[in-house]
């Protein structure tokens, strides 16, 4: 493993916290116009209702009646079990991880999907043991497709190694190909997502450089469409999630997913990440309430509902609770009922897993304050 770890948008290394592409405030792309301590100002009189227009209804109404999601991300669950970790509840009980979640109030799980990994997690063979527990735990499901073959995030879309000489047809087939596959594979096990990801922080696009937002956003959301097209192929009910990071960053949302409408992207739901406590220059609270006026503008402008599919905050901070609870009170607030849920990206990392240190579990593998965020 490299001395440097960049996941979910961050570089994480010893002593230091890098910007890995948008960490720390603002979008990717040079070129995209960056908020950063200023509120966001919507005028949602000026967005026409046309704009929502090739999103099926079904798909908007079956998400805003659907009752509030509360999740976690915990696609580490069978590396940190086959290493010996534990799990134990508020009481200091060993206990299935899937279990503590659903006591802690969660009652969903994501899943990442990556194509040829190096080693065998993340396969979609380690994602269906996986996402068979969290079906028998009576959970729903995210399936989180990253198209690498590793970590896909705003600072690195990596084509898998298989793909690499493929052309802009081929990759678009090889999307298509791999949603199918792994989809297939979950269907004939019984399985069925409630969501499905097409691509991870793609907030300077996909499938780098022939993909890449910035440079050819008709890539880009050619790519999004295949990627959609085969998941209403194989789970016509599942709901398509394209995903951004910086929730706060409402120019950069308005380019990315405006550029996906204008260029033949489809999608059911916007998700977003949040990791409020590693923007420079802000307080939380402020990026939290920057991060609910873009969510709603994005309702305004696109009529679909969002999410917040990724969020985290250290573990031991005082005002780890705070945060997340303040969150998910602003996604419940979203206008019109769309704000359907929130993510926690691997509570159960805890004693410096990987280096990583926003789980929400403690030192001694039990939930820490921010799990009780869910319980409210």
């Amino acid at each position: 493993m490299k001395k440097e770890i960049c996941w979910i948008g961050l570089c994480i290394a010893p002593l230091l916290l890098a910007a890995c592409g948008s960490a720390g405030g603002g979008s990717p792309v040079a070129s995209v116009p960056v908020i950063t301590n200023s509120s966001v100002a919507v005028n949602s009189s000026s967005i026409s209702s046309s704009s929502a227009s090739g999103v099926a209804a079904s798909a908007v109404s079956s998400v805003a009646n659907l009752h509030f999601v509360k999740g976690a991300d915990v696609s580490w669950i069978s590396e940190m079990e086959n290493s010996g970790r534990n799990f134990y509840n508020k009481a200091g009980v060993k206990e299935d991880l899937l279990q503590i979640l659903k006591e802690q109030g969660m009652n969903a799980v994501r899943l990442r999907v990556w194509v040829n990994p190096v080693d065998s997690y993340n396969t979609i063979t380690d994602v269906l043991a996986k996402a068979q527990r969290v079906k028998a735990a009576g959970m729903k499901l995210m399936i989180d497709f990253h198209y690498s073959d590793s970590w896909a995030d705003p600072g690195k879309q990596t084509k898998p190694m298989a793909w690499a000489g493929y052309t802009v047809d081929q990759l678009a087939a090889a999307v298509a190909d791999h949603t199918r596959n792994s989809l297939i594979i979950l269907r004939d096990a019984g399985v069925t997502p409630d969501w499905v990801q097409v691509g991870n922080e793609t907030s300077d696009g996909m499938l780098w450089d022939e993909g890449r937002a910035s440079t050819n956003m008709k890539n880009y959301a050619r790519f999004v469409a295949s990627g959609y097209d085969t998941v209403k192929e194989i789970f016509p009910t599942a709901l398509v999630i394209v995903h951004l990071d910086n929730c706060f960053d409402n120019n950069l949302y308005q380019w990315n997913i405006g550029g996906l409408k204008d260029n033949g992207g489809k999608f059911d739901v916007i998700g977003a990440s949040a990791y409020p406590t590693y923007r420079n220059g802000s307080t939380w609270q402020a990026t939290n309430t920057q991060c609910l006026a873009n969510l709603n503008d994005m309702v305004a402008r696109y009529n679909v509902p969002v999410m917040i599919v990724e969020v985290g905050a250290p573990w031991d901070s005082a005002d780890a609770k705070a945060i997340v609870a303040d969150l998910i009170a602003k996604v419940r607030s979203v206008n019109n009922n769309q704000g359907s849920g929130i993510f926690y990206w691997e509570p159960e990392s805890y004693n410096n897993w990987k280096g990583y240190n926003l789980g929400a579990f403690d030192n001694s593998g039990k939930p820490a304050a921010a799990m009780d965020a869910f319980l409210e």
